[in-house]
């Protein structure tokens, strides 16, 4: 009994204490997985506080060995990196042509950026062109209102062109560099490219008067008025020695020769001639001799632009209550730049220089389409072939209610088919009465829309006079098709942030007895 009683103390002093009877709801919550603070229950412990893990990114060579505790970043690598994803932290990389070019996941090279004023429009196009000058695109800001883009084009060593009443000129007959392309390819044999850019320049001069006459008389030329411009401008090449103007122009048409009259259908009678160029004359002469959009067309360009370097038009000095001549500059921009972007190719062309391909911004661009009717064909015709000639291209403007805002309904069409048409849709903060505008031309799922309308709210309340930024501010989201959108953080370098470029609100800043000189250029076009 001894002996039985010791095994039994033995035993039990082994086995240890008895087991309690399984809590059946403990262990399906232990299966379940921890809570927020850890494992409950016993053998378990809460931790007072989780610390947050440290996130490191890097390429799938670097952290190949540290599986399972990897993951993928679905946001692409290829192009100007331009902040971080908002919800993962991800680099985000993105600029139109990279992504036309390189990485294949656009079928265009074009974006179209809406978002209310204030948000950073401004800052992320200034971001991807000061990315695409380090890898030798040539950004060409083809009117800017509000001075935004001189800093940034100047640091690169670009070339600023100032227009406006009393400020610069801009002949919208002059052919620019096609004369003198043309007498090279000429020389080297090249006959046929020649005629070809010729025809170009008069296409685009003619076009150009088209659209002035539509912006004076808010309704575009007759048909038969159009036939005789483009004889008048013809005649004008042929017998004028020099660098016509718009008074040249006049004076032929005023003169009335032969191929005119014939153009104009008079049968022989003076009469009718007068009787048919009678408008039109009124009209040139109002553009030569001031009027509403000013004299700024009407004299020789004071300062010719060059293909190859950056170049920003400035147009600030024209006021903002100017609407008309805002309208008829940007177009006459638009028109002289793509004009310089077409003799560049030709001359690639045929090997007499270096391929240089452009990266082209087009700001305001409501304020054109509203100028009259017409100009949305006007506008569609400059900006429809940028994937056949080399050129990236970006549009701008604040809602889709301002592209929508035109009194015929085909003209409401075509503007609309500007963001259908884009390879990418990139959205800043928008009210909530866009969303059914946006979402008919581009998908957007709810939680998309809820994004960008939250992104539009205003700043905190702060009377304290601190600085505060409404949420929105720099945070946009990148929609390409169907796919979901890539919301992104612009991130600023400290060049930007420091050095002035991205600061649109200088009139407001205290004026100093010495003004700050303007930023050195960065050597090779590199941040």
């Amino acid at each position: 009994m001894a002996h039985m009683k010791l095994f039994a103390r033995l035993s039990r002093r082994t086995a240890g204490p008895a087991k309690p009877a399984p809590n059946v709801e403990k262990q399906e919550s232990r299966e379940a997985g921890p809570g927020a603070r850890g494992w409950p229950g016993r053998g378990g412990g809460m931790a007072q506080l989780v610390p947050s893990v440290t996130e490191y990114r890097g390429t799938t060579i670097q952290v190949c060995g540290l599986w399972p505790f990897s993951s993928g970043a679905s946001s692409p690598m290829i192009g100007v990196p331009l902040g971080r994803h908002e919800e993962t932290q991800a680099t985000v990389c993105c600029d139109p042509i990279s992504w036309f070019q390189r990485a294949r996941l656009i079928s265009n090279p074009s974006a179209f950026i809406l978002g209310k004023p204030g948000l950073g429009k401004s800052t992320l196009v200034r971001r991807m062109f000061l990315g695409l000058s380090a890898q030798g695109v040539h950004p060409l800001v083809l009117g800017d209102l509000k001075g935004e883009h001189i800093k940034a084009v100047q640091a690169l060593g670009g070339q600023v062109i100032c227009l406006g009443r009393g400020v610069g000129y801009l002949n919208i007959l002059d052919p620019g560099q096609a004369v003198e392309a043309a007498g090279l390819l000429e020389a080297d044999g090249h006959h046929a490219a020649a005629a070809r850019v010729r025809a170009d320049a008069h296409g685009r001069r003619l076009n150009m008067v088209v659209s002035l006459i539509t912006i004076s008389r808010n309704n575009p030329p007759t048909d038969q008025e159009q036939t005789i411009l483009d004889r008048a401008l013809r005649v004008l090449d042929d017998r004028f020695d020099g660098i016509p103007v718009l008074k040249d122009l006049l004076d032929v048409i005023v003169s009335a020769p032969a191929e005119l009259r014939e153009v104009a259908l008079d049968r022989g009678d003076r009469s009718v001639y007068l009787r048919e160029t009678r408008a039109l004359e009124a009209t040139l002469l109002g553009l030569t001799g001031g009027g509403k959009l000013g004299e700024i067309f009407s004299r020789q360009t004071t300062n010719p632009m060059r293909r190859d370097r950056a170049v920003v038009f400035d147009v600030s000095s024209i006021d903002e209550t100017e609407t008309d001549l805002q309208a008829a500059v940007l177009l006459a921009c638009w028109s002289y730049g793509f004009g310089t972007v077409n003799v560049a190719n030709a001359l690639a062309d045929a090997d007499l220089e270096p391929r240089r391909n452009y990266f082209v911004v087009l700001d305001e661009l409501w304020r054109a389409l509203r100028s009259g009717k017409g100009m949305v064909d006007r506008v569609d015709a400059l900006t429809r072939l940028n994937r056949s000639v080399g050129v990236g291209q970006i549009m701008i403007s604040h809602t889709m209610s301002d592209l929508l805002a035109l009194p015929a309904e085909e003209d409401r069409m075509k503007a609309r088919g500007f963001v259908e048409r884009s390879g990418m849709v990139i959205c800043g903060g928008l009210p909530a009465s866009e969303m059914r505008l946006l979402t008919s031309a581009i998908p957007l799922s709810r939680q998309e829309q809820q994004k960008l309308i939250s992104w539009q709210d205003p700043p905190a309340w702060d009377s304290r006079g601190v600085d505060v930024e409404p949420p929105g501010r720099g945070k946009f989201l990148i929609k390409v098709g169907g796919r979901p959108g890539i919301p992104v953080q612009i991130g600023l370098t400290s060049l930007e942030r420091d050095g002035g470029l991205n600061d649109t609100n200088t009139k407001w800043h205290p004026k100093t007895l010495m003004e700050p000189e303007a930023p050195e250029p960065i050597e090779g076009g590199t941040l």
